[in-house]
């Protein structure tokens, strides 16, 4: 049997849910799946400008583990600009660091302040909103 997953800590959600190719004539392929660690670990590793060491200290994982990630990171976001196909962000096997909201009438991703008890969206002031770690979006 194999062993449990553990989770990858993310510090925040992905800003998007996804890239489509501009310019292409007629439609894609199916689309490709960029989980929310791999999202991470792109981010990490050549946004952030950190080592493999330091960034997988943050995620959560092993050395090798982060690479394995950064590395499927990598491969899908080439497979995606060589073959003109969209890109879609998926949770994975995340989980977030903070309480992060989502709403389900303008797609935000937020975080709400511990002294605030009204809860509504920041940006569209709706109520319909959920804790992000608890939904497999």
């Amino acid at each position: 049997m194999p062993r449990r997953r553990r989770h990858r800590r993310i510090v925040a959600p992905p800003g998007f849910q996804g890239y489509k190719p501009y310019g292409t004539v007629g439609e894609s392929a199916e689309h490709i799946s960029l989980f929310y660690e791999e999202y991470e670990a792109i981010k990490l590793a050549d946004y952030d400008l950190l080592k493999h060491e330091e960034a997988c200290e943050l995620m959560g994982v092993s050395r090798a583990t982060f690479a394995r990630i950064y590395e499927s990171a990598r491969r899908k976001i080439a497979s995606a600009l060589v073959e003109t196909r969209e890109i879609k962000t998926v949770f994975g096997n995340a989980v977030l660091d903070n309480d992060w909201l989502f709403c389900h009438n303008c797609s935000a991703k937020f975080t709400m302040p511990s002294n605030l008890t009204e809860q509504k969206c920041p940006v569209c002031k709706s109520d319909k909103i959920d804790f992000l770690n608890k939904l497999k979006i």
